[in-house]
Parts: structure tokens; C-alpha cells; sequence
């Protein structure tokens, strides 16, 4: 069984012409590029991958023929507002080859931390034990594991691990304060606090900053292994530049403009941009033109 580690890529899901439709032959060509990227894996149909918005059917199709086509494990996000949907989707995903799952709680209702317990422990009886399957902490867009919560299942020692994107970094030292006593792994899901994390002992990060700069997030996570100080300020200077901007933009909308400039076809947006989001995305074009071609160079001298 795989256990993720290092960078793995958040990646976004090019959409066709139908709002419900995967773009399937942008979406391998976006393999194709993370994977001449040197990522360490890569993460579909997460919230950066916008899996809501697209057919169950599309979902299985997406993850098949991306696994088929990638040359670094495959991580799949299986989350769905309901258990036997998202059981379905693990069974598909692990049929197909996904070396992990991905599973936030069920989201849009409201539920208990004892109804989110339950329904973890109940995906894996149906399931079956055919992936690693990490917990996926992401209460920006769902209910929250709270760390009682994550701590409660992942002493049982049926998880891999947990994906925690809440952007706390009091979270990650309850999970860090855990794992001493219970062996898991542990990822970052929000890049930014991807430094403090992996320089205290993070496996990896799910990124969604190296779907559209990967070079950027490998640089740093080198430097970081490499205990190389400076260029670890340099590049942790550059993310904060480029977490400012998306931070203008509704997930994923600003890795989606950033990567339809280094020529990858993502498709077009869920909704419409208002005027104000236009201009801020003039903006963002302009700038990134000019900050990228320097980031380049700064990451390939580490």
C-alpha cells in the first residue's frame, strides 16, 4: 500500500462543454504535465477539482483514464452527500487502481461529530480495505472533523491518515502530538501553512499551487529536506505573493487563470465571473507573467 508523501498535486478538473463533463483529453494532458513536473502524486476530485459539479459517471470515467495515464501514484476524492454514493465511488476508484482515497464528511447538511464518526467507520466496512483511505479535513466547504474527532478515528489505526486543509496550525500539532502514539500520515492541505508544517514533520502536502506551479512547491519542499534556509525564505516569500492573489478569487478560479496562462486547457469557470473579478483577473494576468519566469529560475538553483 502507498503512503503519500512529499508533493502531491490538488489538481483542478478541466470541464467540456456541459457543465457535468470532464475535458478527459485536457485532463490527461494536465497529467502528463504534473507528471514532468517530478510531483510525488497526484490528488483528483478534491475541492480544488470541483467534483461537485460534475456526473458520478464522469467522475469513474476521470479516474480511470487518469490512472491509466500517470506515471506517480493517484490519489481519488470520493466524497459525496450521501455514504452509498461515496462508497461506490471508493469501490470504482480502488477497481481502477487509486493507491489512496480521499473522504471529507457528507457535506451541504449538517451533522454531529458522533453522525461523522459513524459514517467514516461505516465507509470502511462497505468499502473494504483496498486503498488507503485518508481522512479529509476541509471545513472551509463542509462539516469540520473535529480534532477530538480525527484523533478518536485514526487511533483505531483503520486510516491512512488524514488531509487536513482547515489552514490551523494548531490542528496539525494535535494531529503531529497523535501521530507519536499512533503511526498515520499526515498531509497539509492548505499551502499555506505547508512550511511550518513540513519543517515540524508534515508527510507532504496536497497542493493546489503546484496544479499551476509545481516547480515552485518541489522547490520548496527540497529546500526544506535540504534544511537550505535562504531559499527556503525566497520560495516561502514567492507563495505568500501567489496566496495573496487567489485569495481575491473563489476556489479554484485563481490556480484555473494561472494555469490556462502556461497553455494547459482547464475549461471554463462553474459561473460566470462578475466585472469586478474580470479586472481582478486582468490583474492577475499581468502579474503573473512577470512573477513566474522568476520563480523558475529561483526554484531551479535549489
Amino acid at each position: 500500500m502507498h503512503l503519500a508523501r512529499g508533493v502531491n498535486v490538488a489538481s483542478v478538473t478541466p470541464r467540456g462543454s456541459h457543465g457535468h463533463e470532464v475535458d478527459v483529453g485536457a485532463a490527461l494532458e494536465l497529467i502528463e504535465f504534473f507528471c514532468a513536473s517530478k510531483v510525488d502524486g497526484i490528488a483528483l476530485l478534491g475541492s480544488t477539482g470541483e467534483f461537485v459539479n460534475l456526473a458520478i459517471e464522469e467522475r469513474n470515467r476521470l479516474v480511470n483514464l487518469a490512472i491509466k495515464r500517470s506515471r506517480v501514484p493517484v490519489i481519488v476524492g470520493v466524497s459525496h452527500s450521501s455514504l452509498d454514493v461515496a462508497v461506490d465511488l471508493g469501490r470504482e476508484a480502488i477497481s481502477a487502481g487509486a493507491e489512496g482515497l480521499l473522504l471529507m464528511p457528507p457535506y451541504f447538511f449538517r451533522y454531529s461529530q458522533e453522525d461523522i464518526r459513524e459514517f467514516y467507520l461505516e465507509f470502511l466496512r462497505q468499502a473494504g480495505t483496498g486503498a488507503a483511505v485518508y481522512l479529509y479535513n476541509v471545513p472551509q466547504f463542509t462539516n469540520e472533523i473535529k480534532p477530538e474527532t480525527a484523533v478518536e478515528l485514526l487511533s483505531t489505526g483503520l486510516f491512512a491518515g488524514i488531509k487536513d486543509s482547515s489552514g490551523k496550525y494548531e490542528y496539525f500539532q494535535t494531529m503531529k502530538d497523535l501521530r507519536g502514539r499512533q503511526p498515520f500520515t499526515l498531509l497539509i492541505g492548505n499551502d499555506a501553512v505547508f512550511t511550518p508544517a513540513r519543517r515540524a514533520g508534515a508527510d507532504g502536502v496536497v497542493s493546489g499551487v503546484s496544479c499551476a506551479v509545481p516547480e515552485l512547491m518541489t522547490a520548496l519542499d527540497r529546500a526544506i529536506r535540504k534544511g537550505a534556509e535562504d531559499a527556503i525564505d525566497c520560495l516561502e516569500e514567492r507563495l505568500r505573493e501567489f496566496l495573496n492573489w487567489l485569495d481575491r478569487f473563489p476556489t479554484p478560479i485563481g490556480i484555473k487563470l494561472a494555469a490556462a496562462l502556461r497553455g494547459l486547457h482547464v475549461g471554463p469557470c462553474a459561473i460566470p465571473l462578475s466585472m469586478n473579478r474580470k479586472l481582478a483577473a486582468e490583474e492577475f494576468r499581468e502579474w503573473f507573467r512577470t512573477w513566474l519566469p522568476a520563480v523558475q529560475r529561483e526554484a531551479a538553483n535549489v
